[in-house]
């Protein structure tokens, strides 16, 4: 059994600030899952570019509004809290927090991050593989 609380992750190495967003980082590679959770907080008024090539995502919204525009076709999508959206197609996307409020996200990677990604010039997190703690098996 896996039990993390939010508290302990936050200010250790698994909570990563990338500038626009802060991830808090949960289940991470190393336990065994075959996936990673992550707590994140999307700082109000901010745009981030995303690309993830070697994942994929789903995001669920639990706080704040902003938008999701997808960069092939340009569509672009509300969201709010109870909003859920999968980037099941490795989707290029702008991520965008609405003025005056964060937005808090859970969000889901397959295959799992490792806890040191972050989006480099591209939108992308690079593909770092590393053993899974045997502990966790």
């Amino acid at each position: 059994m896996i039990i993390k609380k939010l508290n302990e992750v936050s200010g250790t190495d698994q909570e990563v600030d990338g500038g626009n967003w802060v991830s808090r980082r949960l289940v991470l590679a190393r336990d065994g899952m075959g996936y990673s959770v992550h707590d994140t907080i999307i700082r109000a008024g901010t745009e981030t570019h995303i690309h993830y090539q070697n994942h994929l995502e789903a995001v669920y919204c639990i706080e704040g509004q902003g938008e999701v525009e997808t960069i092939a076709d340009g569509k672009v999508w509300p969201i709010e809290a109870g909003t859920l959206y999968a980037l099941d197609e490795h989707d290029e996307h702008w991520l965008r927090a609405n003025k005056g409020v964060d937005m808090r996200m859970v969000c889901v990677f397959n295959p799992p991050l490792t806890g040191r990604e972050v989006h480099d010039e591209s939108g992308v997190y690079p593909l770092i593989v590393e053993e899974e703690d045997a502990s966790a098996a």
